[in-house]
């Protein structure tokens, strides 16, 4: 490869009226190495033209752009078929024109080049074969060899070495200078989605990275509004959807409660979330006993509520549109006695996460503190019961995710924060400082869904949701 361009240059300088060429080979700063070439200019002392080199490269783009004018029209009155290479050399009268033209301009060009070549190496440019390009001295543009008009086409000059194909999209390789035939560079792009740079897209999203198995609570984004209540009945209440749905329901199935009254029994059913922010539901179920405040779940097919002034609870199959399960239970606070801070009847909340259904509530045994228990979906039976240190009138809101209950510190507040943890696994509890947005100023139900990895919240007669993030297990 290095004698090929000993040769290269060798014809140059026999260009160049015959001056004596000097080679010097070395490193450069990086260690890569560097051939330079100086000629002597036979009749200046000094380069009083420096000035003509934009000119040289300008006139090297003006022939550059005439070569691919030329390239694009025979491209357009040529064949398809290879020239050159064939056997016996044969070709078709009307290809020969344009190829002719072609070459003729190609070598007219490298003659510019050569003639530029010289000029720069009189001023102290060099050239480095190893780096594919020659770098015209200082901080003047690389060059590269222009493309031909076909891959198996050789050009003048290049002596009788066989055409080289253009390389295949799967090879990009780097220039070769040996043989001098045509060659074409090649690049690849890969375009990324914006989304993936962005930390937001492992923000607990349904199929992220991170919502993969269990963790630790580390982030509340801000609210998401789906819908809005437009009567007085909906200034609080509870929407949610079914993490493990039953068949005809999805998890596209929403399902909502207004729950301001005496008789609460509606329970509306949309096909979707965007069917609940137009306001139509699919259908309108009645409760055959009135529900208490904003402490209802939809788990496995069924609505789970705390019937009105009752420390009960019970299961609605959503199916069979009756009561299917009921159990009470034993010592809860109820209508008032235990309930969140900002009231509504709260004393017993329900809660799912991926181990299944919980209650919260209180006894007077507890003092007030929360009581958290473990119930059977189909029974309602309580399987185990924690006791926090956490007092439940001192929260606004609490839920559970992965085992473990978080409450909220303020219903009104617009910067409030997540403020306690209690983990069943350890039946610790920590003081935790998670920032949380009230936007409208009345929260008055949060609950985990485990299958979407977010927060449902109704907010004001608002409908939000809350993207979360957990931390790695």
């Amino acid at each position: 490869m290095v004698g090929a361009w000993l040769l290269l240059w060798g014809g140059l300088a026999l260009g160049c009226r015959g001056e004596t060429a000097f080679l010097r080979r070395a490193d450069d700063s990086t260690g890569r190495c560097t051939y330079s070439f100086t000629v002597a200019s036979p009749v200046e002392a000094t380069c009083p033209d420096a000035g003509r080199v934009p000119e040289l490269r300008a006139e090297l783009a003006a022939l550059a752009a005439r070569l691919s004018r030329l390239e694009s029209r025979e491209r357009v009155t040529g064949g398809s078929g290879p020239r050159g290479g064939e056997a016996g050399g044969a070709r078709d009268s009307q290809q020969a024109a344009p190829a002719t033209r072609l070459e003729a301009a190609y070598s007219e060009l490298l003659q510019a080049n050569g003639s530029q070549m010289c000029t720069a190496a009189a001023k102290g440019g060099h050239w480095g074969p190893d780096r594919g390009v020659g770098v015209w001295g200082g901080n003047g543009p690389a060059w590269s060899p222009p493309r031909a008009a076909r891959a198996g086409t050789a050009v003048r000059g290049a002596g009788s070495a066989p055409a080289h194909p253009a390389p295949g999209p799967a090879a990009a390789p780097r220039w070769d200078p040996q043989p001098l035939a045509y060659q074409e560079l090649q690049s690849e792009r890969t375009e990324v989605p914006v989304s993936r740079l962005l930390e937001e897209t492992a923000l607990g999203r349904p199929g992220s990275e991170d919502s993969a198995g269990c963790g630790e609570l580390v982030w509340v984004g801000k609210p998401v509004v789906f819908g809005r209540a437009e009567s007085i009945a909906g200034k609080y209440g509870v929407w949610m959807k079914d993490p493990e749905p039953v068949p005809p329901f999805t998890r596209e199935t929403t399902w909502r409660v207004d729950a301001v009254g005496t008789e609460v029994r509606q329970l509306f059913q949309y096909e979707a979330a965007e069917q609940l922010a137009q306001g139509y539901p699919a259908k309108v179920h009645i409760l055959p006993r009135p529900l208490e405040s904003t402490g209802a779940v939809v788990y496995h097919g069924g609505l789970f509520f705390q019937p009105r002034r009752s420390r009960t609870v019970a299961r609605y199959d959503l199916r069979g549109e009756a009561v299917t399960a009921e159990r009470e239970i034993p010592g809860a606070g109820y209508h008032g006695q235990y309930p969140y801070s900002w009231g509504g009847y709260t004393d017993i909340d329900l809660a799912v996460d991926e181990t299944g259904l919980w209650v919260i509530y209180s006894t007077e045994k507890a003092r007030g503190a929360i009581v958290l228990s473990k119930l059977d979906p189909e029974t309602l039976e309580i399987r185990r019961t924690w006791e926090t240190n956490i007092r439940k009138r001192g929260v606004a809101n609490s839920f559970v995710i992965c085992g473990t209950l978080y409450t909220v510190s303020s219903y009104s507040a617009p910067n409030a924060t997540i403020n306690f943890a209690y983990d069943t696994a350890t039946s610790t509890s920590r003081a935790l400082s998670i920032p949380f947005e009230n936007r409208f100023r009345y929260l008055s139900m949060v609950d985990y869904n485990p299958a979407e990895r977010q927060l449902f919240a109704w907010d004001s007669f608002n409908m939000v949701t809350y993207p979360i993030r957990l931390s790695r297990p």
